[in-house]
């Protein structure tokens, strides 16, 4: 007697339809289990539904998959524990989820051990991804920050509209010609070498930009009250009419010498402050994102000549391509800008 027994899944479909098809042409059922190594039981399990269901018969159902180690409740629960959430919060030693860290906060709230894979395809299911987080200043008072874009800046946009004024975005940014950022192609196994200086020698930048796409740039040496106001001086020579200059709190910006400056101006110019530690919230910082992670950062510069050079054509870029300036602009940290 031919051995029978279990039949696999691939190609079930196919056999089931070949089997039916003797069947039908007058094969005993019998004689067509023996040639197909097939169980009697299941062969006339088969003609059974046929008989009732017809070819929907033959189709072959999914698979049951191993009975999931948390409820619906509790996977429920775990997303709300980590999104959102400092791992510190619950007494972890890093800012930062690993799955190892997932797997503890699993044993030590559901008493359930799960593999470093199933921690991986849990997450995935709850719709997480591993992502680089943004960095905020703890010292930040999410209330400030809330109130300056409900209620400032909205009172500031309409006060620029009435004077007929500019709104423009300031900060200043450093980079040393040993900055290097980003990646390149190599033979695996051997990390590839780029030569550029080992010299740390730095320059100094002040920008201003506005939501309209205007990028008003220029080198300083060291950041004090003199050259914030040789700064502004450039800005209202290049700049028609009145400007509301949107900035943080840094000393320069707020010295007796800067706000003679400001007086100076009879109402051309006036200063706004950001909530203290709110970077996010100037639109300038992605100005010095796009210059020095995304041009000055490949260059691997071989002098501090070069390294502006490569400044000045990524600033140039910027000013004669109004697009991307924009572009900044669309961050949801900004939205408030654009509301």
């Amino acid at each position: 007697m031919a051995k029978t027994g279990r039949v696999k899944r691939r190609g079930l479909e196919e056999k089931r339809a070949q089997v039916i098809k003797l069947i039908e042409a007058g094969t005993h059922p019998e004689v067509v289990a023996a040639a197909f190594e097939v169980g009697r039981s299941t062969v006339y399990g088969w003609l059974a539904a046929y008989r009732q269901k017809g070819e929907e018969s033959f189709k072959v159902r999914s698979a049951p998959g191993a009975k999931p180690k948390l409820s619906l409740k509790q996977v429920e629960r775990l997303r709300s524990l980590i999104v959102g959430k400092d791992p510190r919060q619950l007494h972890f030693d890093f800012a930062l989820w690993t799955r190892d860290m997932v797997r503890t906060l699993i044993k030590d709230r559901f008493g359930v051990q799960m593999s470093r894979q199933g921690v991986s395809n849990l997450l995935k299911r709850m719709g997480l991804s591993p992502q680089r987080p943004l960095v905020r200043a703890y010292e930040q008072d999410p209330e400030a920050v809330e109130r300056w874009k409900r209620e400032e800046y909205p009172q500031i946009a309409a006060a620029a509209t009435a004077a007929r004024a500019q709104i423009f975005f300031c900060d200043e940014a450093g980079v040393r010609t040993d900055h290097h950022a980003g990646t390149t192609w190599g033979e695996i196994g051997r990390t590839p070498i780029v030569r550029g200086t080992g010299q740390r020698k730095s320059l100094n930048m002040i920008s201003s930009v506005s939501a309209k796409g205007k990028l008003h740039f220029s080198f300083a040496g060291r950041v004090n009250s003199d050259t914030f106001i040789e700064h502004l001086n450039k800005l209202l020579h290049d700049i028609p009419g009145k400007i509301f200059l949107v900035l943080d709190g840094h000393s320069a910006h707020k010295s007796a010498k800067t706000r003679q400056f400001v007086a100076s101006t009879r109402g051309r110019l006036q200063l706004f402050y950001l909530p203290p530690y709110s970077p996010e919230l100037n639109p300038d910082e992605w100005v010095w994102h796009n210059i020095k992670h995304d041009r000055v950062g490949k260059m691997a510069a071989r002098s501090l000549e070069e390294m502006k050079a490569g400044i000045e054509k990524a600033v140039s870029r910027l000013q004669s391509c109004r697009e991307i300036v924009l572009g900044f602009f669309r961050s949801p940290d900004l939205a408030y800008i654009n509301v």
